[in-house]
């Protein structure tokens, strides 16, 4: 696939969109451009006070659940749901640009319920978890 990342994000956002529709999620394409890094693109599927937010770049990057005032990074989210097993399918590895929406597409539809159609009660379980452990030290966190 030679897309550039607009492109990219948008074929990956058909993956996604299955998932994020039924609970009421719109996509927003928010920018593109080039920076140091070079050429990038971002958007974020939108639900009234929630915002799930996506960056591309050379593959999937940075991923953000927002609910209200508060948000917490995917891998964040997914340790504090699944603990130090893992189960979550993004990131992962791979040349295939589409593959690491097929990996938050299962994320989302396995494990994100709390986010997706839950209280902020329900979210915030993880939440405080979640962020408790993206401010621990980098070895403090191996288990």
């Amino acid at each position: 696939m030679s897309n550039g990342p607009s492109e990219t994000l948008l074929e990956g956002c058909k993956i996604l969109d299955p998932i994020m529709h039924q609970y009421g999620f719109s996509f927003v394409f928010e920018a593109s451009g080039k920076g140091s890094g070079g050429q990038y693109a971002s958007g974020a599927y939108v639900n009234g006070n929630r915002k799930l937010e996506l960056h591309y770049r050379y593959s999937l990057g940075l991923v953000t659940y927002h609910f209200g005032e508060t948000s917490v990074r995917h891998e964040s989210y997914m340790r504090a749901i699944l603990g130090t097993k893992g189960g979550s399918r993004y990131p992962g590895f791979s040349d295939e640009p589409l593959d690491g929406f097929r990996g938050l597409a299962y994320d989302l539809e396995h494990f994100g319920g709390g986010f997706l159609k839950g209280s902020f009660e329900e979210f915030g379980r993880y939440l405080i978890a979640a962020q408790d452990w993206e401010n621990t030290p980098g070895f403090a966190r191996l288990p």
